[in-house]
């Protein structure tokens, strides 16, 4: 398994449930790759992203999200798309509400990430490097 250069699954998390079977799937995944058992505050990272990435498709779009994770020996790439119509963009919290900080969390613990329109909606990505790695390691 030395030469495995990429490895990624893919799965559809409907409304209701879809978060904490997201993240629940999300660490079977990356149980399976060795660098994550000295990782914990990365697969943290990533756990969230996932969250808040499905949480935006549900709540935002009212739709199905649609998570793939692949690691592809450079980075933990998490994608999720919707069919939710325009591209998200951070913004600050207002006063003390209790929503409206998903992208500015992916912003802050990703070590890159980005939103693209696809054919039926849009997607968020973002990339975790393994501790002891840069972006242009691999």
């Amino acid at each position: 398994m030395a030469d495995l250069r990429a490895v990624g699954w893919a799965h559809s998390f409907p409304i209701g449930g879809g978060v904490e079977a997201g993240r629940r799937w999300a660490r079977e995944r990356l149980a399976g790759l060795a660098w994550t058992a000295d990782a914990s505050e990365t697969v943290d990272d990533i756990l969230l992203t996932v969250s808040e990435l499905i949480t935006n498709a549900h709540v935002h779009a009212r739709s199905t999200a649609r998570l793939v994770l692949a690691w592809d020996s450079r980075c933990l790439n998490v994608y999720v798309a919707d069919t939710g119509p325009g591209l998200p963009a951070p913004r600050g919290p207002e006063g003390l509400a209790t929503s409206g900080r998903g992208l500015a969390i992916v912003d802050a613990i990703a070590d890159e990430w980005g939103t693209h329109p696809t054919p039926h909606g849009k997607a968020v990505t973002a990339c975790f490097h393994p501790p002891g790695t840069s972006a242009h390691d691999g």
